[in-house]
């Protein structure tokens, strides 16, 4: 199968730190983690590392960052024929502050002006769409000629214009708590089953897709075989959470376009996510696909 995926593309540099750093002090680490980052990004690069015919759709700047994003890509088999250089266009960087003691992570990101549209065409035929939402034209030009029957995945971490519009042409929407909350207008609480419900029926009636609602460490919430339910996350001792959303985005679009059920593609997208926080730097956290399918009998 053919998968293409659209969207920001960004190179991180992760700090790991043992707390939260205190204004005017300095601090000194052994050593900093540098790698490409950005949502759909990092699903692709887990994509092509997991063996599936992967294209990544992008914009980065002619710069150190961009050449060292191209290198990533080659080096792990990712097809960067739709991953354009830009003169007039610098690369976004973002930079991580990881907490270890308890693995929640602070991001700072320097950001050029966003670009809708790839100067290459996207009417390109593929079997797997992954989007997040930037360059939205190029995006919205992939769907419309690939079609609804195909496997798509938006991964919704922001309600905006185009997420809105993007959501409705995808056959598996995958948003984040925030995006949910602020589509419906109200507080979400894993533990509030009837608020989960009215927001899905909501998102479900709007978008009129497959409706997945990501509550961070308490798992997803979304409906199966008739009834809704919530598939639990998998308790591990997280160091650094950075990318562990764009890698569970990535893996869902892997499980499910390789047949698993949705049930299943959801666990184990939660496993590839929860090992990726026990280990530093977005990228370099993906596991290896044996280490998730084979992660249940080993525990």
């Amino acid at each position: 199968m053919k998968v293409i995926c659209v969207g920001h593309s960004t190179y991180d540099t992760t700090l790991p730190m043992n707390e939260y750093p205190t204004e005017n002090i300095k601090y000194r680490i052994e050593k900093h983690i540098e790698c490409g980052g950005g949502p759909a990004a990092n699903g692709a690069y887990l994509l092509a590392k997991w063996g599936m015919d992967t294209s990544i759709a992008s914009i980065i700047g002619k710069d150190h960052y961009g050449d060292q994003i191209i290198k990533e890509y080659q080096e792990i088999g990712c097809d960067t024929s739709f991953l354009e250089q830009h003169d007039n266009h610098y690369t976004s960087s973002s930079y991580i502050i990881a907490n270890k003691s308890n693995g929640s992570r602070t991001i700072i990101t320097s950001k050029d002006k966003p670009i809708r549209k790839l100067d290459k065409s996207l009417k390109v035929p593929c079997d797997v769409i992954l989007i997040d939402g930037e360059h939205p034209d190029s995006a919205e030009e992939l769907l419309k000629f690939n079609g609804k029957d195909k496997i798509s995945v938006l991964d919704a971490g922001r309600l905006n214009v185009d997420t809105r519009h993007l959501g409705k042409m995808v056959k598996y929407l995958i948003c984040s708590k925030d995006f949910a909350e602020a589509f419906s207008n109200t507080k979400l609480s894993a533990d509030d089953l009837d608020g989960l419900i009215k927001c899905h029926k909501e998102l479900t009636t709007y978008f009129n897709n497959q409706i997945i609602i990501t509550l961070e460490a308490r798992g997803s919430f979304t409906y199966i075989d008739g009834h809704y339910e919530v598939i639990p996350s998998v308790k591990v001792e997280a160091v650094d959470s950075t990318g562990a959303g764009d890698i569970f985005h990535g893996a869902f679009t892997y499980f499910i376009s390789n047949g698993y059920s949705l049930r299943d593609a959801i666990h184990y997208s939660s496993i590839t996510s929860a090992i990726s926080v026990t280990r530093i730097g977005a990228r370099y956290s993906i596991p290896e696909l044996s280490e998730v399918v084979d992660y249940d009998n080993i525990i």
